[in-house]
């Protein structure tokens, strides 16, 4: 199958405010756009519906996403799939061909974030595939900058595109998403590394000493390294390097609120515990404001 954007849709409101943004990422990359819908999403106040009745609402909900795109994107190719698994099932069959795949996430608040359901959270540990999730009430005039009187508008360049790089552990899967994602929207790229000082270090600090300076240098230096090639590959994409001490997850929420999308890796590791998220991206899916994309590495 060709590639597409994907989105999973249900009819609430995080899942529309997905397929708006998967829609203008779509024709960011040139990709029709493929809505999903998986049979055992429909509201709870109806009684557990025969097949017939599965496909009658699955097919309403998709016709009213379909028709919700048609006038804000009118070229755009637009296909839709009802997939008779449960969500998780539905979503990793659907995300096999998806760039990448979209799903909604319940927003807390402007100032708050995402909340994160079940069925996001073991799609994301389990899927090989990129995800992004849109938080609810996310609008296209988020995505950019304020305008002269500070008004927002969907006409003013691009806020940054945020990458969230560990730089013991780089990936070029993730750092090439982030990189690509910027040149596709000509926005600034931000690079936010978060460090911590040595156990011998911070025990040998006195309240309120600053760290020794040479081991700022490293870390930057570091990210410099690994940033180098990649501005070779990417010389119309600004780059800004924030290199801080503390914890990284924290720096990148931070960094979201003035973002267009957030970045982050997740490591694939079976573990006996079963496959797991990763501290700092599961802080950014539940705090980041921003659109969060998670790219999947080994």
């Amino acid at each position: 199958m060709a590639r597409t954007v994907t989105v999973a849709v249900d009819g609430s409101p995080e899942s529309l405010a997905a397929a708006d943004w998967a829609a203008r990422e779509a024709e960011l990359r040139g990709l029709p756009l493929h809505l999903v819908h998986a049979w055992d999403w429909q509201p709870y106040t109806l009684p557990v519906p025969d097949d017939a009745a599965h496909r009658h609402w699955g097919g309403r909900v998709l016709r009213q996403a379909a028709e919700r795109l048609q006038d804000p994107h009118p070229d755009l190719d637009v296909t839709s799939e009802q997939i008779p698994q449960p969500p998780v099932t539905a979503l990793l069959t659907a995300a096999t061909d998806a760039e990448p795949l979209v799903i909604g996430s319940r927003g807390l608040g402007t100032a708050v974030g995402f909340l994160v359901g079940s069925v996001g959270l073991a799609l994301l540990a389990r899927t090989e595939r990129p995800v992004v999730l849109v938080r609810s009430g996310v609008r296209v005039e988020d995505e950019h900058q304020p305008d002269a009187d500070g008004r927002p508008s969907d006409a003013t360049p691009y806020r940054d595109v945020v990458l969230g790089l560990d730089h013991e552990h780089p990936d070029d899967t993730v750092i090439a998403f982030a990189f690509e994602a910027a040149s596709r929207r000509a926005a600034r790229l931000r690079v936010v590394h978060g460090w911590s000082l040595p156990p011998y270090v911070a025990q040998g600090l006195a309240p309120g000493q600053a760290p020794d300076e040479n081991l700022a240098r490293r870390e930057a230096s570091a990210v410099e390294g690994i940033l180098a090639p990649w501005r070779e590959k990417f010389p119309g994409v600004e780059v800004v390097e924030q290199t801080a001490i503390g914890n990284a997850g924290d720096h990148l929420v931070d960094t979201a609120r003035e973002a267009s999308l957030v970045v982050v890796g997740r490591r694939i590791r079976h573990t006996p515990l079963g496959p797991r998220i990763g501290p700092v991206t599961h802080a950014v899916l539940h705090h980041a404001t921003a659109p969060v994309a998670v790219i999947p590495h080994h």
